[in-house]
């Protein structure tokens, strides 16, 4: 009978090791960026995995996701205080902890059900890399649409493993990620495996991943983008005055002198009180569109058939909103509160904070600004796999993303979704404009490089010609396939393995 890899840590270690590995996992993302530590971080977890009874392979596991999400996620204390950074923290870190117990049955299972190296080294990375990523993808869509924030591969936005989003999208990468660690993992613990051979298999595998090419993100012609970032006190808690954020708006797009763009793109919430219902904004919006000869793309807060929608806004001069597109994935216990009741009696205070209840949009996301496909993203859109994936099956050329980060202040927070744009640029082989009330605004190219950028918390604006996309990268054709192909088969691998291991238990204890 082959026995289960002994843990490499005794339990107070691995604990501590777990404890560690969140804030090391954090700082491979913005705004540290320093990536190479995420693959330290991740090796941290499966370290502390390795070997482990069920329970404590839950309590390491979700030490792990407490310590990382406390560090990654903190900016959403900045006003809210410690319930909801804790209570998200928490909610996310139980996930891991479940997450923890799969990846420690594929340690155990594993290598009883294929007792080679072949099994060790070939089919345990893989299942454990694909436990990881379906771990990622719950957290992602469930409870209330999931969180999505935190995936390792967001990390990864400046490194050398960034053009591979192209080829395998976001999962994909998180997949590749945690598959060279898990492999480098097992070649470190593959004793009958001379060193020289188990040095040359890894760095072998690392030249494997960075040696594909770049996906090859052809363009055809070019649209002339304004962007404009007001400045304006757009917070929540700003108590600023009716007009505050739109009057910082126009302030700065009156500084745009002389250009001739095709279209002006303004943040989230920008354009407020509502254009469609007060006719002052209305008639602020139809003069400057006029000024400027192009349709503006604005943020605005909608209301319909006694509803709210969190929506973007196509305005021409003389014809108003020729097009709209409300926010898909509005933002559970910030923008509206799911279960209010029943959620109300734990933090009656909190809740009630949020008095607005923005409701899912429905409509496509993609304008036709004078023949350009623009697909629109509003704020924690940019985060759900499939609102990109219908953005472009809407024949989206250039990718527009509006948001409003003034609740964040000068936190990481920023920084993070700045890196996810980019790297849906690079996904998607669209340029991308991110512009945001206060910052970090910038127009990036489908490479993931930066065309122009405004400083943040500061007023200011981008005018470039951006390119028109017209590939199709293989994470867009696949889109969610991939994910649901690499956590498949990190689940049925170990579901295929606990079924092999039990019959070669059986067949053992019959020889004897």
């Amino acid at each position: 009978m082959t026995r289960s890899p002994r843990a490499p840590l005794p339990l107070w270690l691995a604990v501590l090791v777990a404890a560690a590995a969140g804030p090391v996992l954090d700082a491979g993302f913005p705004d540290r960026d320093w990536w190479p530590l995420t693959f330290v971080g991740i090796a941290m977890v499966l370290l502390a995995q390795r070997g482990r009874r069920a329970g404590s392979a839950f309590l390491v596991g979700w030490l792990a996701g407490e310590s990382f999400y406390l560090v990654h996620v903190a900016w959403t204390a900045l006003y809210l205080g410690p319930i909801p950074w804790i209570a998200l923290s928490t909610l996310e870190a139980l996930f891991w902890g479940v997450g923890g117990i799969l990846i420690t049955l594929a340690y155990r299972w594993v290598p009883r059900a294929w007792p080679t190296r072949l099994g060790r080294l070939g089919l345990l990375p893989v299942i454990v890399s694909g436990l990881w990523v379906l771990r990622e993808y719950v957290t992602g869509t469930w409870p209330y649409g999931g969180f999505s924030w935190g995936r390792v591969a967001e990390s990864q936005s400046q490194s050398p493993f960034a053009p591979l989003v192209a080829w395998l999208g976001i999962s994909g990468v998180s997949f590749v990620m945690v598959w060279l660690v898990a492999l480098i993992v097992e070649l470190a613990f593959a004793t009958r495996v001379q060193l020289w051979w188990r040095g040359a298999i890894a760095l072998g595998a690392v030249a494997l991943v960075l040696a594909i090419p770049a996906w090859p993100a052809t363009t055809s012609g070019t649209t002339r983008i304004a962007a404009v970032q007001g400045n304006g006190p757009a917070g929540y808690f700003d108590n600023a005055p009716p007009g505050a954020v739109l009057d910082s708006q126009i302030a700065e797009t009156q500084k745009i002198e002389d250009e001739d763009v095709d279209m002006v793109v303004w943040p989230e919430g920008a354009a407020q009180p509502d254009p469609t219902r007060d006719p002052d904004t209305a008639a602020i919006l139809d003069a400057l569109s006029r000024r400027m000869d192009a349709p503006f793309i604005v943020g605005t807060i909608t209301y319909r058939d006694g509803e709210y929608f969190n929506t973007s806004l196509q305005w021409e001069a003389g014809e108003g909103a020729v097009d709209y597109y409300d926010k898909k994935h509005p933002v559970p216990f910030g923008e509206y509160i799911p279960d209010r009741a029943f959620w109300r009696p734990f933090a009656p205070d909190l809740i009630d904070l949020v008095q607005r209840e923005y409701t899912p949009g429905t409509r496509d996301n993609v304008f036709d600004v004078n023949g350009v496909r623009a697909g629109i993203s509003i704020c924690f859109d940019i985060v759900d796999d499939q609102l990109l994936t219908d953005m472009m099956q809407g024949g989206a050329q250039v990718i527009l993303a509006q948001t409003n980060n003034a609740d964040f202040g000068q936190t990481d927070e920023n920084q993070q979704q700045l890196a996810i744009a980019r790297l849906r640029a690079i996904e998607s082989g669209r340029a991308l404009v991110n512009i945001s009330t206060v910052g970090s605004s910038q127009i990036i190219a489908p490479d993931g490089s930066t065309i122009s950028q405004i400083p943040p918390f500061k007023p200011g604006h981008m005018v470039a010609d951006v390119p028109l996309g017209t590939t199709t990268t293989p994470a867009t054709l696949l889109s969610r396939g991939i994910e649901y192909l690499v956590a498949g088969l990190g689940l049925f691998g170990l579901l295929i393995a606990a079924g092999a291991r039990r019959s070669r238990d059986e067949a053992a204890l019959t020889l004897r």
